[in-house]
């Protein structure tokens, strides 16, 4: 099952799981925060991008393997996640 949009391209039969994250940048640093922690903090960090993230690490891997897709909006984040529950 390959998941494609906008020339991105992953393997959904290799992904361990899947969430949302926003990247946000907070005094110079960036960081993934939960969707929940930008609803709530958001207005006290530049958000960067809305990104659904595709893991592939397995358990015991010291090394996150993991795809990212990134979208400009919230509402593109959720039409994406919606296009992926169709493969499920």
């Amino acid at each position: 099952m390959i998941y494609k949009r906008d020339g991105f391209s992953v393997d959904l039969e290799t992904v361990v799981r899947i969430y949302p994250a926003v990247l946000v940048e907070h005094e110079g640093e960036s960081s993934e925060m939960s969707l929940e922690w930008v609803d709530v903090y958001g207005s006290k960090v530049k958000i960067l991008s809305f990104v659904l993230v595709f893991d592939n690490t397995k358990q015991g891997d010291e090394e996150r393997h993991k795809q990212e897709l990134h979208f400009d909006s919230k509402e593109e984040l959720l039409e994406a996640m919606s296009e992926v529950a169709t493969f499920f």
